[in-house]
């Protein structure tokens, strides 16, 4: 008893670590102007999954961190891309 005890409570707690587990991705985005960073600043906080958000205008970056359970770097690239920007995944 004391067995099935332990393994399901090592079940679950690996279980948690994957729901909570967050990644970073950084996209190079061409925006024109403050106006198109007030855009991804109003929208990209609403999509699913994303935890955080930094726009760097002067380098053209999109730094998000997201869960991962939630969503993945595709759908937010495709997310920028239907706000109408091209967007391109920054190389590590």
């Amino acid at each position: 008893m004391a067995i099935a005890i332990i393994l399901f409570s090592t079940a679950v707690f690996a279980e948690k670590q994957d729901v909570k587990k967050v990644e970073t991705v950084v996209f190079n985005v061409e925006m024109d102007c403050q106006g198109c960073a007030s855009k991804i600043k109003k929208n990209m906080p609403f999509e699913k999954g994303v935890k955080d958000l930094k726009v760097d205008f002067d380098n053209q970056k999109v730094t998000l961190t997201y869960k991962t359970k939630a969503t993945t770097k595709e759908n937010l690239k495709k997310a920028l891309e239907k706000l109408d920007f091209k967007v391109v995944e920054a190389k590590k």
